[in-house]
């Protein structure tokens, strides 16, 4: 049961002082009220602790408290500043803290207000960004980074001269952390501490937080802002962590003249990133000559600041390791033998394996480059190239094994083979084709189109990326005058078929191609079929998550049904928490990956099996 009430808890007063009004939003804390100060006779703004259930609240319950505290503390040591969200008070009632803050009238927060009246104006967007950057800098100052800078915490507010959104400020020091103070983080080693789509290279690494992450976090909020979504939006939280990690951001479409500014704020490196500085100054021009800033974009490089110029590629990502034998190998899962004959330990297994998959993992949007126009190799057309290789156009549901030579994984073009059978070594599979009127048309409309028709397959699986094979000018007929759409692992192989190549009844050898919603027939602690969820079955994929980069395999064994349990609940897909618990799956995989990721499932407690949908 909550133990926390919500909107139930207005007419409540606390400690004595403050009458709860209405709820005015809830966030990973807990909710944040409207409530009238009896005392002083004004409005002011409450910041309840809320704990899913008991269990979590026991076992989790002093490190939020202390968190609320030292998110009061590092707000209010910036209690004045113009940009800021003012915190008057941390008050305790019935055993957990309420952090009093200033209550904005007419407020509204950056992502509502997109959504509501869709992207801001390039100028508009580096006034707020100006602002949030001078709060940031405060904080800076103070040693204190913000570590969740998104849209949905930056307010916009009416100002004194009754512009509706005149006033900007920055609010949640809720995960704050001053890196220097030997102060304790009030996280947990399995969580990132951060907003997926949102959090710095860096920091999903498990680097330090650094004024740079925050910077590069204010860029992703920017970006929403202007284009309407985030630089690194993916199908799930998992798949976002990757593309920070691993893609560029998408080029932006609306941007103008702010566009060198984030392109500069995203930089990976955060050795290479644009300075606060320097950002302040790009920024305060683009506000005060919009029409300036967009000539200066026009320039010659050689005039532009230090911060535009086109900054080298990141490294390449290390090669995997050689793909896992046959079998789940030291597939175990968490918590022990489960009550049936078929052990749990399969979950746990899974889960690590898939976790693995998505640690690494997000949808990675890399395209095959066109190949040399000729396309011939012994007198005979190859129907992309050379440099792909094959000499027979690709069919749907062909598994291939990738070499990207010494490029590193998609960077650049890779020469593919097929792989009969779609065995354990396959580094991916052929899930859709787009056609065209042309090479030129394909070259053009092939890699989009491939994303937008397997974004759905990749948004369910933890760590695959699209990419598109792309016909040669003189290979266009022999390829059937289409592109061929992969999904391929981003970090080694998908160990078998996908999607709706795979057959009811087969045995995983990896997690690799698990997909959420799948429903499993759990044989052994090393052992598991794919079944329909429609008849009898023991566990049904929910989702994934990722342990820390200190936590081994065999800590992982212990500790992920509890990881699941937390970020993957499953009443939060319906299933009632009275009959039904979080289970999951570990496997060398991920941990030789370094992706440490877990595939969260749900299971009955009694180790029965689920009939059907019974969520």
């Amino acid at each position: 049961m909550p133990s926390g009430p919500s909107t139930s808890g207005v007419g409540r007063i606390i400690a004595g002082r403050y009458l709860l009004l209405n709820q005015l939003g809830s966030g990973g804390m807990g909710h944040v009220w409207l409530a009238h100060d009896q005392r002083l006779a004004c409005e002011v703004a409450l910041k309840e602790i809320v704990f899913r259930d008991e269990a979590e609240a026991g076992h989790d319950r002093e490190a939020r408290v202390a968190r609320a505290r030292a998110e009061a503390r590092y707000a209010a040591g910036l209690r004045g500043h113009p940009h800021v969200v003012t915190v008057h008070d941390v008050l305790e009632h019935e055993g957990l803290p309420w952090i009093v803050m200033e209550y904005v009238a007419g407020a509204v927060d950056l992502r509502d207000l997109v959504a509501r009246r869709g992207p801001l104006q390039p100028a508009e967007c580096a006034r707020v960004g100006l602002a949030v950057l001078d709060a940031l800098t405060a904080g800076h100052q103070r040693g204190v980074m913000h570590r969740d800078v998104k849209p949905a915490n930056i307010l916009l507010a009416p100002d004194r001269s009754g512009s509706p959104y005149g006033r900007v400020l920055l609010t949640d020091y809720g995960i704050s952390v001053q890196p220097d103070a030997g102060e304790t983080r009030y996280t947990l080693t399995s969580v990132l501490v951060g907003t997926a789509g949102y959090l710095a290279p860096e920091r999903a690494t498990g680097g330090s937080p650094t004024p740079a992450a925050d910077l590069f976090s204010l860029g992703c909020t920017l970006y929403h802002a202007v284009e309407g979504r985030g630089p690194f939006d993916r199908e799930s939280h998992f798949a976002e962590i990757t593309a920070v990690v691993m893609d560029e951001p998408r080029p932006p479409r609306r941007a103008g003249a702010l566009g060198p500014v984030l392109e500069a704020m995203l930089v990976k490196d955060p050795g290479r990133r644009i300075t606060a500085t320097q950002a302040e100054t790009a920024l305060s021009q683009l506000v005060v000559s919009q029409a300036e800033a967009r000539a200066r974009t026009r320039t010659d490089l050689g005039s532009q600041p230090p911060w535009a110029q086109p900054m080298p590629p990141p490294p390449a990502p290390v090669p995997p390791p050689p793909a896992a034998p046959e079998g789940f190998g030291p597939l175990v899962t968490s918590g022990g033998s489960r009550r049936r004959t078929r052990p749990r330990a399969l979950h746990s297994a899974l889960a690590g394996l898939l976790g693995l998959a998505i640690a690494g993992g997000g949808v990675w949007y890399a395209v095959a480059q066109q190949p040399p126009a000729d396309g011939k190799e012994g007198g005979t057309a190859q129907p992309y190239g050379t440099r792909i290789g094959l000499s027979r156009p690709l069919k749907d549901g062909d598994c291939v094994l990738a070499d990207w030579g010494d490029t590193g994984a998609f960077k650049g073009t890779p020469r593919l083979r097929l792989e009969p059978g779609c065995g354990s070594a396959a580094d991916g599979q052929v899930l859709a084709f787009v056609g065209a009127a042309s090479a030129a048309e394909a070259r053009e409309r092939g890699p989009a189109a491939c994303e937008e028709r397997t974004e759905e397959l990749r948004g369910r699986l933890a760590d695959v990326r699209s990419f598109a094979v792309v016909p040669s000018e003189a290979g266009f007929v022999a390829a059937g005058k289409r592109t061929a759409c992969l999904v391929l692992g981003v970090h080694g192989p998908v160990y078998g078929p996908l999607g709706d190549h795979r057959e009811p009844g087969s045995a995983f050898s990896d997690v690799s191609n698990m997909q959420k919603r799948d429903c499993l027939d759990v044989r052994s602690n090393r052992s598991a079929r794919l079944m329909s969820c429609a008849g009898a079955h023991d566990e049904e994929v929910l989702g994934f998550t990722r342990l820390g980069a200190d936590v081994t395999l065999d800590e992982a064994r212990t500790e992920s049904d509890v990881a699941c349990g937390r970020e993957v609940p499953p009443r939060d897909y319906g299933f009632d928490p009275s009959v039904f618990t979080a289970g999951s799956w570990t496997s060398e995989g991920p941990w030789k990956a370094g992706t440490h990721f877990v595939v969260c499932t749900v299971r009955k407690q009694n180790g029965g099996t689920m009939e059907g949908d019974q969520s």
